[in-house]
């Protein structure tokens, strides 16, 4: 699928439509700047909004309640042994607006996504070995687009947020991730907001 330049896009940010989606138009979606947004069961909308989250890891920070909580939480982080299950979790997340963007056909392309090597996830294991919350997003070209995290234990998704972060530090050598939307959350770690431009200057030169 051919994507127009992200400065196309509507007021919304949509770039376009169509009615599925696969590994090889991921790929070029978030190569382009673009993540898609299902409207229903049956079409996808393609996004690149005027502003997007951003977490430059200079500025991540863990707020002081929380350090002291890290030290207490008995999780470990694994890297993708459970990402069909983080997926079908996040689905079933509850949103403010209703319902979920985490649709069957989503869930498909991107568990094929994940076996072409390119969507992975982070969990958080309790110590009886059930997965207790974790999060899954893009991992290519020397980013991370994060797309969606729950939890089923207390604490568990901010415990799988630090760690992906030092994970992609340390083992990527990552620098930045595509928070996409901003919310409270994501603002107490330091996610700011920057504009489509500078988005697209980031992604293009790191």
């Amino acid at each position: 699928m051919f994507f127009p330049d992200v400065e196309k896009a509507d007021e919304s940010g949509c770039v376009g439509w169509s009615d599925n989606l696969n590994t090889e138009m991921l790929l070029n979606a978030y190569r382009s700047g673009i993540f898609p947004w299902p409207r229903d069961e049956e079409y996808i909308l393609w996004f690149a909004p005027p502003e997007r989250a951003v977490l430059k890891f200079s500025d991540f920070r863990i707020p002081k309640t929380l350090e002291r909580e890290l030290k207490k939480m008995p999780f470990t982080l694994t890297v993708n042994e459970h990402f069909e299950s983080v997926i079908r979790h996040c689905a079933k997340v509850k949103r403010k607006e209703g319902g979920t963007w985490i649709n069957e056909k989503i869930i498909k392309a991107y568990i094929d996504f994940h076996k072409a090597g390119y969507a992975w996830s982070f969990e958080a294991v309790a110590p009886d070995g059930t997965l207790a919350g974790g999060l899954y997003g893009v991992l290519l070209d020397g980013f991370f687009a994060g797309e969606s995290m729950f939890y089923l234990k207390s604490g568990a998704s901010k415990f799988a947020l630090v760690k992906t972060v030092e994970w992609l530090k340390k083992k990527r050598g990552l620098s930045w991730l595509d928070a996409q939307m901003q919310n409270n959350f994501l603002a107490r770690f330091g996610t700011s907001v920057i504009s489509r431009s500078e988005y697209m200057d980031l992604l293009n030169n790191g």
